[in-house]
């Protein structure tokens, strides 16, 4: 055994919702080797030693483990962003009140000004400011995803990233739909890895022909992987499909073959009943971003409506432009107090319904559930420490509760991600933040300068 956290309340999210009051959790390698209540085995700390002890079948003890006393935190699975955009960190709080935002800022100054270096250095600060808030693992969808990937590597966390494919010259591809070629030797280079899953990321139903988004899911057939896209978050999105093909964009999905359990529908915020009875007879997943939706005024996704008919739901921060922030804190509040005022039901969606859309219920939308979303012996050690002893966690009388309406990111303390300790003490283990944020600082003078050449 490599790490022993002891002192901790462990929310397990597995299937029966186990929740270890006084806890503690072995990690071996990347895998959780052992996980129970009590006093950890063989501990001379008190009565109640080993008591309700799980044990996987890790290897045998090599040494002495470090131990982690947790002094009481909430120990959960890593969070599981479910849709960003890593690369974007240099647009946050441009134009945020902005009518008319994507085409204003975000889509020239992409052709103008991001590069490689700015795409690397933003996930690198990305990644930081996601463990930071115990998030472990993220869906991605941006340009140059081969430097994403570097990045997300180095900072050890887990990500499935998408090459964006869209239907007109791009930062990356003077060619329109060039992120095909792109996706393609993105995925070659990087399917197998332990860390990093590629994905093909057509960019929207509305900005890719019929035949390119085809052609984007015969690739991930091909290679078995998965497909993500943002659907059914525009306005003008819905109008041009009603116009075009007399049906809603979802309902196009389908009628091409597109739609499936390996898809991850981003958004889906005008999906209505029909829309939602094809997502569920498919098993297709969505993400759902409600912190960048409500700031953006585009609607409250029906996750109800959803969750009821059986369609897997997980919440993401969308990018760093659209939401501002990358913590699932946020989502968390936003989540149920929007959804609780937009049903007229208080009771809608308890704090404990709420959780598993960034663990459990994030990993089952993933198809990885199997690997991570809950502590379990022989599961990945992605792990969060959130700790209690800061003045907005007290009392605890319900732990998921806490989480969702009281706790921020900088209550975290600690995090491990495939057994390896990235956050300790609040600070990141491996690259300083104000290194990242300088690295970043100086990646963005070119992006600084065609932001004034626009605004001019």
């Amino acid at each position: 055994m490599d790490y022993l956290i002891k002192n901790v309340f462990i929310l397990t999210m597995n299937e029966a919702m186990d929740v270890y009051p006084h806890g503690y959790i072995g990690i071996e390698g990347d895998t959780i080797t052992a996980l129970g209540s009590g006093d950890p085995p063989g501990s001379q700390d008190g009565p109640g030693a080993g008591e309700n002890e799980r044990h996987g079948d890790g290897p045998e003890k090599r040494g002495e483990p470090e131990v982690i006393d947790g002094r009481g935190a909430i120990a959960l699975p890593g969070f599981i962003n479910a849709h960003t955009h890593a690369g974007m960190i240099p647009f946050r709080s441009l134009g945020d009140d902005c009518p008319d935002r994507l085409r204003r800022f975000l889509f020239p100054l992409e052709q103008r000004a991001m590069t490689p270096g700015l795409v690397y250095a933003s996930t690198r600060y990305a990644c930081a400011e996601m463990l930071l808030a115990g998030i472990t693992c993220f869906v991605d969808m941006y340009y140059f995803e081969d430097e994403a990937a570097k990045a997300a590597k180095e900072a050890g966390m887990r990500a499935f990233l998408g090459e964006t494919v869209i239907g007109e010259p791009s930062c990356d591809s003077p060619e329109p739909g060039g992120g095909l070629i792109l996706g393609e030797a993105f995925i070659q280079k990087w399917k197998g890895d332990a860390l990093i899953t590629p994905m093909i990321a057509p960019h929207a139903t509305n900005t890719n022909s019929p035949e390119t988004i085809e052609a984007a899911a015969a690739l991930a057939r091909r290679y078995g992987v998965p497909l993500t896209m943002h659907v059914s978050e525009m306005d003008y999105e819905m109008a041009h499909f009603r116009k075009t093909y007399g049906q809603s964009p979802i309902a196009f999905l389908e009628s091409r073959g597109v739609l499936g359990p390996d898809f991850l529908a981003a958004h889906c915020i005008h999906a209505d009943a029909k829309d939602i009875a094809i997502l569920a007879r498919t098993k297709t997943a969505v993400a759902h971003c409600i912190g960048a939706n409500t700031k953006s005024a585009k609607g409250v996704a029906p996750v109800k409506a959803m969750r009821e008919a059986g369609v897997p739901v997980a919440l993401g921060t969308d990018g760093p432009a659209s939401g501002n922030t990358l913590d699932m804190f946020t989502q968390f509040d936003l989540f149920a107090k929007f959804h609780k005022t937009a049903n007229a039901d208080r009771a809608l969606f308890p704090a404990k319904t709420i959780v598993p859309l960034a663990t459990s219920g994030a990993a089952q939308a993933l198809n990885s559930y199997h690997r991570i979303g809950s502590l379990e012996p022989g599961k990945k050690a992605d792990i969060a420490l959130v700790e209690t002893a800061s003045a907005n966690m007290f009392p605890r009388f319900d732990p998921y509760a806490v989480l969702v309406y009281s706790a921020k990111a900088a209550n975290v303390d600690t995090v491990f991600v495939n057994g390896r300790p990235l956050v300790r003490d609040k600070q990141l283990t491996r690259t300083p933040l104000d290194t990242l944020r300088n690295d970043l600082a100086a990646a963005m003078t070119g992006f600084v300068d065609a932001l004034d050449a626009i605004s001019g």
